[in-house]
């Protein structure tokens, strides 16, 4: 069954628990004397548990305040002149980019972001308090969703008529399809056998420039870094509705392992109050392994000291990596081996290596892809 979003939670529901925070948590506090307070989950890994059963990280229950005090009345301010525009944009139909609330706290006076990520903390925590996504607050990234191609039919409609409009994954040229911002009203037509999730923009063109999906008959699909949110709901959306696996092919790097590929999996600590809906929990992992480094004699680099914090970090903290033994193995190897290896480094063997010999082989095994 196919897992859907609580439509918009529709804009009279936004507006309403936005009203209710403010009514409850703020005004009547202040009119019996109290010091108001805003709750909220704590968004990180220690607030996360992993149930394959589910398929993605959950929170488990440890919340944070947000109280109005001397050191904190500041945050408190811009916490409330944000959930106030959210509260307009929506009753708008509006959006705002999330650069463009940066600048819009220009306005605040005294409780003006200083910098992009103060704002985006807010945005989030905003979020998390809601238990809604940030989209629904009317609040849009910067960053396109990703891009497809293959054999795919994409039915989206036309903002003018509203009638169906049938786009071709096969039939953009050297280009691709663009994932949309929000992409809950489309609909897929398609008999590829399997979606395979790419990594780097470079080696997404690459397969693209030899039409791979139609040598393996699949859909590709390039994440171009860690996957967005609309390109991850894009990917879980498909997958669930037209029953295809998922293959993830990265860097064979503790980035490409944990920040992509995890994350396209199970999700985030510090989004798990929406990963229900923003995870691919059918995905596999593909490659670069690091015992692919060996067996396809890759070229490396030396892991760098943060990757080596990241690695030594998920198997102590990261939930998932502690549920699979396959990735703890995965992990020591890499570290001993004391190497990272990036995508590319397949053209070691040719250019077109990795579609002549590397995906193919793999692609004959993947009951051996780490889960």
């Amino acid at each position: 069954m196919v897992k859907t979003m609580k439509k918009k939670s529709s804009q009279d529901d936004v507006v309403k628990k936005i009203e209710k925070i403010a009514k409850e948590d703020i005004y009547e506090k202040i009119k019996k004397k109290k010091l108001p307070e805003l709750q909220m989950p704590l968004r990180a890994l220690t607030n996360v548990k992993y149930n394959p059963k589910d398929g993605f990280f959950e929170l488990v229950g440890k919340m944070k305040e947000r109280t109005l005090t001397a050191s904190t009345i500041k945050t408190f301010a811009q916490t409330l002149r944000m959930m106030a525009h959210a509260k307009s944009i929506v009753e708008n139909d509006d959006i705002t980019t999330k650069r463009e609330m940066y600048y819009i706290s220009k306005n605040w006076a005294e409780a003006m972001f200083k910098e992009q990520p103060e704002s985006d903390t807010v945005m989030d925590d905003m979020e998390a308090m809601m238990m809604v996504n940030r989209e629904q607050l009317g609040f849009i990234p910067e960053e396109k969703g990703g891009e497809v191609a293959g054999k795919l039919i994409v039915v989206d409609k036309d903002t003018d008529t509203g009638k169906d409009l049938r786009i071709d994954c096969t039939k953009f040229g050297s280009g691709a399809y663009s994932i949309p911002i929000s992409v809950e009203h489309l609909k897929f037509e398609t008999d590829a056998k399997f979606i395979l999730a790419i990594e780097t923009a470079g080696m997404f063109q690459r397969l693209l420039k030899h039409n791979y999906w139609k040598k393996a008959s699949c859909i590709l699909v390039s994440m171009g870094g860690v996957p967005t949110r609309a390109c991850r709901r894009f990917v879980r959306r498909l997958s669930d509705e037209k029953k295809l696996p998922v293959y993830v092919f990265t860097d064979g790097d503790p980035y490409g392992y944990f920040n992509i590929y995890r994350t396209l999996k199970v999700g985030s600590g510090n989004a798990a109050h929406i990963n229900e809906y923003f995870c691919v929990p059918k995905a596999k992992f593909l490659g670069v392994t690091p015992q692919d480094i060996i067996d396809y004699k890759l070229p490396t680099h030396d892991l760098k000291e943060i990757d080596i914090k990241r690695a030594k970090d998920a198997v102590k903290n990261d939930p998932f990596v502690q549920h699979y033994k396959e990735w703890q193995k995965a992990i020591k190897q890499l570290v001993d081996m004391k190497v990272r290896c990036e995508q590319q480094s397949l053209a070691k063997h040719g250019l077109n290596y990795v579609t002549s010999d590397y995906l193919p082989q793999k692609l004959k095994n993947a009951e051996r892809f780490l889960p």
